[in-house]
């Protein structure tokens, strides 16, 4: 999977970031200075950036103009992050050469979705659209899933639970850390509907024999069956 640098001297938003984007299945890597970012970018490029506007020691918005005025560095993904609102503020990030731009307080679901759409653009061999477990196929461009031969209906909410789940088999997620990667915390939504639509997902991808890929263990969580995934 691609690995994703984050440059940001907010501790909490980068222990959030991390634990999603290693949910995902990215390889993250941080640090919390521009300067230091720029020696360790110099040793060796992430396939992706997500780059602070401000920076102790030397600013995100000029450690992204140094970034691509290096012909090795030039083409690297950024999105740089900032807590700026305003318009020229945001045409001013994107002029010194970040490619996507995201005002904090942000969705973490939609900054994880840009991501995805940013790699698919600029690397596309790095990120794989299907995910495929025993006899089930989940297309993440299509937002198709079929089991053997038979099309799978899902709602948006089950397609991104079964997608979160399949990315990390055998894992127990509680339903808080489901609720957090598939909802997001900003906004608000009660345990027990997990449970609700784990159950929608259940009776849409199991017929007849069908074994069912989705472990429910008790007083932890749920998880998809890394058994079921190695068939």
């Amino acid at each position: 999977m691609p690995t994703v640098m984050i440059v940001e001297d907010e501790e909490p938003l980068v222990l959030l970031l991390r634990y999603n984007l290693e949910a995902e299945g990215y390889t993250v890597e941080s640090c919390a200075r521009g300067d230091e970012a720029e020696l360790r970018l110099s040793e060796q490029l992430p396939d992706l950036l997500i780059l602070d506007w401000m920076l102790p020691g030397l600013s995100g918005i000029e450690l992204c103009r140094r970034i691509r005025s290096k012909p090795n560095s030039q083409h690297l993904p950024i999105i740089m992050l900032t807590a700026r609102g305003e318009e020229t503020e945001r045409i001013r990030g994107l002029a010194t050469g970040a490619d996507d731009y995201v005002t904090k307080p942000f969705s973490t679901p939609e900054l994880l979705a840009r991501i995805r759409a940013l790699l698919r653009r600029a690397k596309p061999e790095v990120v794989s659209t299907l995910l495929r477990a025993g006899d089930i196929e989940l297309d993440r461009t299509t937002h198709r899933v079929r089991r053997a031969t038979r099309e799978v209906h899902l709602g948006p909410t089950e397609f991104r639970l079964l997608e979160f789940l399949m990315q990390s088999p055998g894992r127990v997620f509680s339903r808080e850390q489901l609720l957090d990667g598939v909802w997001g915390r900003d906004v608000y939504v009660d345990e027990r509907t997990v449970d609700v639509h784990i159950g929608r997902l259940r009776k849409a991808i199991n017929r007849g024999r069908a074994k069912d890929p989705i472990r429910t263990v008790r007083g932890a969580g749920y998880a998809f069956d890394d058994q079921f995934a190695s068939r």
